[in-house]
């Protein structure tokens, strides 16, 4: 017991209890450190912080597009596969290959495949649609680490509901079959609300998982969350007041504070609408 105190103590709630700390100063650490307490100062000037203010829309956009996109892609195809369909094995490991991938190495990959000439580009020109400069334009720049991240993490959560599936009694489906239900109305009215449990934890990780973004639109812009901070998200901009100026790490400590403080109230509003008891 002890021992599992101490590592809960030392890596928990030292490091959480020292932040605190600093997002009630005003902290220089370089040519010696200095604290300065200024109270409530860090919490109140986000309020005046426009570019807070942007990467909290820009972070809650990518959060309501791309939870329920993942999550709805991971369930559909954790479906087709648990049906038993012929090369099942083939398929899970083609796609579950994505989460293996480094996520640094995938987004440079898929900066490679979003350029001009790339292949997204010249996919999109074979069916005669319009092509974009994902990269470099504010308007679309969002949307690319949206597309990657969705590729990259349904499978993921797609493992997690092939387990659940493998539960689900097999005497329902064939109590369904005897009623005359077709595969949709068996998906809809037994596979949906046997997983409900299962939705409710995926969509939880997916929210604390998106909330965090910050090494694909790190790696994408350079690190300045452009272009036009159309990649800005909460962390990133924690990360850029943290390390890219001096004085600013009490405020980018407030900062943080405040984005766990949205996850938890996020969290709490899912619990309350998938009226799950579980507690994850």
């Amino acid at each position: 017991m002890t021992p599992t105190l101490f590592t809960i103590g030392v890596f928990v709630l030292l490091p959480i209890i020292y932040a605190i700390f600093l997002s009630f100063h005003q902290v220089e650490l370089l040519g010696g450190t200095n604290l300065e307490f200024v109270g409530f100062d860090n919490f109140a000037r986000m309020i005046d912080d426009y570019r807070a203010g942007i990467a909290l829309w820009n972070t809650f956009q990518y959060v309501i597009i791309v939870v329920p996109t993942q999550t709805l892609l991971a369930l559909v195809l954790a479906a087709t596969l648990n049906a038993g369909l012929k090369g099942e094995k083939f398929f899970r490991i083609v796609y579950f290959l994505p989460t293996l991938t480094s996520s640094a190495v995938l987004t440079l990959i898929f900066m490679w495949m979003y350029n001009p000439e790339g292949a997204f580009n010249q996919f999109l020109d074979l069916f005669g649609l319009p092509t974009y400069n994902w990269i470099n334009d504010p308007n679309v720049a969002l949307f690319a680490i949206m597309i990657m991240n969705i590729w990259a993490t349904a499978p993921f959560f797609m493992v997690i509901y092939l387990a659940a599936l493998q539960d689900i009694p097999d005497s329902l489906y064939e109590a369904a079959e005897l009623d005359g239900a077709g595969p949709f109305q068996k998906f809809r009215y037994i596979t949906v609300p046997q997983l409900r449990p299962i939705t409710s934890f995926v969509v939880i990780m997916g929210i604390i998982g998106t909330f965090q973004l910050f090494d694909q639109s790190y790696i994408f812009s350079g690190g300045s969350g452009g272009p036009s901070n159309s990649t800005l998200t909460v962390v990133l901009l924690i990360y850029q007041y943290a390390f890219d100026g001096i004085g600013r790490m009490g405020y980018a400590a407030a900062l943080a504070f405040a984005l766990a403080f949205i996850i938890l109230i996020a969290t709490v509003i899912q619990r309350k609408l998938s009226k799950e008891e579980t507690i994850y």
